[in-house]
């Protein structure tokens, strides 16, 4: 593995570097004061401060970057690697003005493998342009959505169209109004193979029978920077056979395929999210004194910025790793990678916003710094795209399997 950048990522990340300081990090207070004046809070992608940074970005070639192919950019993931962790260093601002923030990348992804080309004509071109939003609609507040299987939303054949019955909850981004369209996942076939059970399908959000009943708080915050998550119920909602994706029985399969990137691309953001937590508390530590010298010479602060600096290039290392071998054997091949920085990097960055945050003292906790929200926004990785203990089990199980094929051999 070469550990150097190509050219062109070289290029993009001083472009990126230039952008963010000269645009984004200066506009993040006035960004967050814009959205609450707006008369519907969640409309973030509504935001004039952020039109301008889109513009800004676009005249850049700072644009869909996460998007391998023509319709994106064309980076591999060890290219877009250095960059989406330049854009998690401003979680709220950066990624949405690179028209790359979740869910809508992953979305994007899916139609990208799995549209038909009518779907990504009214559906992924408005996507790729930032004109609409979107959002994903798995979990449930009723079954353990940990096990994919256990979706109960009904999706039944009737004549032409499908009839869609059921409750979603902590579905991100649909609070925002310019969120058109939601890829909802549900059973077609109840009887069938466990696995083929399940089956994604397109629903506009203005169908009759979706209801946005309420916005879903995590830790206290309603994320309204980012859309919010919504709580949906689906009551009689019909949608026609053609806003099927794939086949009755692919949701599984495209499910697992749209979450291996958004999980390294969540991993990615959030080694940015880290390292700005590290700046953050080594400059804390140097401008505040405490018992008759700066925090920088308490041993213990020091310990904590020694083990922070290296508990984070250990995880880049495992997240640059495993954009390796995405790119050179599949994202199949990579499975067990991708689980180990889904477990290892939420825990990781966790702790170094923890670390940043006392140093910080109470200003830590306040508003008047990234790091609240941030803890807040890394805890929910722990269960993002499946939460820990699953990809732990499974990881187990597949080490388990491969000594024991040693072992016979």
């Amino acid at each position: 593995m070469e550990f150097s950048t190509d050219a062109r990522t070289d290029g993009l990340r001083k472009e990126l570097v230039d952008f963010m300081y000269g645009h984004v990090y200066p506009a993040e207070a006035a960004y967050l004061d814009e959205l609450d004046s707006l008369e519907d809070r969640f409309a973030w992608s509504e935001s004039p401060i952020l039109q301008k940074l889109r513009a800004e970005a676009r005249s850049r070639g700072l644009w869909n970057l996460f998007l391998p192919g023509a319709e994106g950019a064309g980076l591999t993931n060890v290219q877009y690697a250095p960059l989406a962790e330049i854009t998690g260093r401003s979680k709220l601002l950066a990624p949405a003005a690179l028209n790359c923030s979740a869910p809508d990348t992953g979305n994007m992804e899916l139609l990208s493998m799995f549209g038909t080309e009518q779907q990504k004509k009214e559906w992924l071109t408005p996507l790729l342009e930032a004109e609409i939003r979107s959002a994903f609609a798995m979990t449930e507040p009723d079954v353990a959505s940990s096990d994919a299987t256990n979706i109960s939303t009904s999706i039944v054949r009737d004549g032409g169209d499908y009839v869609i019955n059921g409750r979603k909850w902590y579905i991100s981004g649909a609070m925002n109004p310019n969120a058109k369209i939601l890829i909802v996942m549900g059973k077609t076939d109840p009887s069938a193979d466990r696995h083929r059970q399940q089956s994604m399908i397109l629903v506009p959000r203005d169908t009759p029978g979706v209801h946005i009943t309420r916005a879903m708080k995590v830790l206290g915050y309603d994320d309204h920077h980012s859309g919010g998550h919504a709580e949906i119920e689906f009551t009689d909602v019909r949608v026609p056979v053609a806003n099927l994706i794939g086949n009755e029985g692919d949701g599984f399969g495209i499910a697992q395929a749209r979450l291996g990137p958004g999980r390294i691309h969540h991993c990615m953001r959030a080694i940015g999210i880290a390292e700005r937590a590290i700046k953050l508390m080594c400059e804390r530590a140097d401008e505040r004194v405490a018992f008759g010298k700066p925090l920088s010479q308490q041993g213990v602060i020091r310990d904590w910025i020694a083990e922070s600096r290296v508990r984070l290039e250990q995880l880049r290392l495992l997240v640059l790793k495993t954009a390796w071998l995405m790119d050179t054997v599949g994202n199949k091949g990579a499975h067990t990678e991708i689980q180990a920085i889904k477990i290892a990097t939420p825990s990781t960055v966790e702790w170094i916003i923890d670390k940043a945050i006392q140093v910080h003292g109470a200003g830590g906790l306040s508003q008047d710094f990234f790091l609240a929200p941030a803890a807040a926004y890394v805890r929910t990785l722990r269960f993002a795209d499946g939460p820990d203990e699953v990809h732990k089990n499974a990881l187990a199980r597949n080490e388990l399997r491969r000594q024991a094929a040693r072992r016979s051999a």
